[in-house]
């Protein structure tokens, strides 16, 4: 199969830079389905944006590209080690031409491969069947989503909904606390899959698979497509919308497989896939490994040229009809204290990356650049250097703040920092902190990757490279990067309220509807 590692080279880089043809119409349907000039309504006119110009830019549509996982398809006597060594080669390609990010990190030592090659990653599942040919499907969730995933075991008490049982009642409320708990840290609007029953690790992987399925089948089960019909009706309901923002979708897609379980176990695992559903697959000649067709419609027989082009007319109208603040880092506390929740920022001047290893480095150590005034993202780009051995920004949409939860207050009062950006919000410790030292927290469109990486001009420096290029923090010469204030310094925060209010309409949901 001389052809086998161009095959899944070819599919890694669709998977990552062009999302199917079946996601980009749930998404196109989100569009025309969400109120004109809402918060949610331009964030998915972003969202088509960023889908158009990773297309164009062949460039990943979001910079976590996850952990990849794999499950081929092949007949008897094919060579499943030939195979797996070829995907090895394909996955580290990929991530030195920065289609995807480096993300295998040692678990003890923090250490990142830096080719995403490493115990358990890439993920490769091997299943025989009777079909001559070979099928290679291919997923990259990212671990924004990921962390939403969810495993109840019943019977259990639920917030706002009351006893589940096993049944499926019970079953229909643990999917709607799931779709609820993950408010826009998932990059909401989201897709679900959902696994009844196994066990624990089967449960999940049960889960996973069904976000295989086409967003568009229908479940051959009467009782699965029933409730997979409910949940699309009431899970929009909740108004947590894109981002988490409010508004009228919150939810692209939800699918439900079955599996037996042991009689003392019953398990409803949630595997959360964020907007950015990137999985495809490709269907190969098993002589010489060529691709004969693909899993999944290719993207460009959907296009977004025409969202992209309108997204960019509105955006000027936008411009004039939303009160929009330019900022230039350093940033002064007047400044500051002068936004509200709401309001559109446009930060102009140098931002500096942050995540999980840089905010745990700080609470014992002194910045190695001065951050009062400053401006801290959440993100963990993909970069590449030119031959020149510049550092280029390839993509950079924000990660899921709430893991920095534990040092964000501490920071933002030992450096004096001004602004931070993210996605999906913070809890209350940093509220606190915004309203005690002077500072806001913007959220940024997660996934947005290519959106945001033309943001970023020139890379000035980076320290910490240490942590890998996903944990570095890099500071980089911005231009006109535009968030959503939604926690103030005035102790506001939209995302409180957002789940205050998708709770109140998550307990209207409370009475049966599936009778045992």
């Amino acid at each position: 199969m001389q052809q086998f590692y161009q095959s899944v080279y070819d599919l890694i880089v669709e998977t990552s830079t062009n999302l199917p043809g079946d996601v980009r119409r749930a998404v196109q349907a989100a569009q025309e389905r969400e109120d004109d000039g809402t918060r949610s309504a331009l964030s998915l006119s972003r969202i088509a944006d960023n889908i158009h110009m990773a297309e164009c830019n062949v460039s990943p549509i979001c910079q976590d590209t996850g952990m990849p996982t794999f499950i081929i398809h092949c007949p008897v006597g094919a060579n499943q080690i030939i195979m797996k060594k070829q995907i090895l080669e394909a996955v580290a390609q990929a991530t030195k031409d920065s289609k995807l990010r480096t993300n295998s990190v040692d678990s003890l030592t923090g250490a990142n491969t830096g080719d995403n090659l490493g115990p358990g990653t890439p993920v490769v599942h091997f299943e025989q069947w009777e079909r001559d040919d070979i099928e290679v499907k291919l997923i990259l969730k990212g671990g924004g989503c990921e962390n939403k995933n969810i495993q109840y075991s019943l019977p259990t008490e639920l917030e706002g909904l009351g006893k589940a049982g096993r049944d499926l009642d019970g079953i229909r409320k643990c999917i709607m606390h799931a779709v609820y708990q993950a408010q826009g840290q998932g990059c909401s609007a989201g897709f679900i899959g959902v696994g009844i029953g196994g066990d624990r690790t089967s449960g999940y992987e049960l889960a996973k698979h069904q976000l295989f399925r086409h967003v568009d089948d229908v479940n051959p089960h009467p009782e699965l497509r029933q409730l997979e019909e409910y949940v699309m009706d009431h899970a929009n309901t909740l108004g947590i919308g894109t981002m988490g923002f409010g508004g009228q979708v919150t939810l692209l897609g939800c699918k439900v497989g079955v599996a037996n379980r042991l009689p003392a176990s019953f398990f409803v695992s949630v595997a959360y896939n964020c907007w950015a559903f990137r999985r495809q697959g490709v269907v190969l000649d098993a002589a010489t490994g060529e691709v004969k067709d693909w899993s999944y419609p290719r993207g460009t027989e959907v296009s977004f040229k025409e969202a992209y082009e309108a997204g960019q007319t509105a955006a000027a109208s936008e411009e004039e009809e939303t009160r929009e603040i330019v900022l230039t880092t350093p940033i002064s506390e007047e400044q500051i204290r002068s936004l509200k929740v709401g309001d559109v920022v446009v930060i102009n001047g140098t931002m500096h990356t942050g995540r999980d290893a840089l905010h745990k480095y700080l609470m014992d150590h002194d910045s190695p650049v001065d951050l009062n005034g400053a401006a801290i993202y959440h993100c963990g780009p993909v970069m590449s250097k030119d031959r020149d051995g510049e550092w280029h920004v390839r993509a950079a949409g924000p990660t899921t703040s709430i893991r920095e939860e534990p040092y964000q207050g501490d920071i933002i009062k030992k450096f004096g920092i001004r602004a931070v950006i993210g996605k999906g919000g913070m809890g209350a410790k940093t509220l606190a902190a915004l309203k005690e030292h002077g500072g806001v927290y913007l959220n940024a469109i997660g996934g947005a990757a290519q959106y945001y990486a033309r943001c970023f001009k020139k890379v000035e420096g980076v320290d910490f490279m240490e942590f890998g290029i996903p944990e570095a923090m890099w500071h980089l010469k911005t231009e006109g990067f535009a968030a959503i204030v939604t926690m103030d310094s005035h102790g506001n925060s939209l995302h409180a309220d957002v789940e205050k209010s998708s709770l109140e309409k998550l307990a209207a949901l409370k009475e049966p509807v599936f009778k045992a």
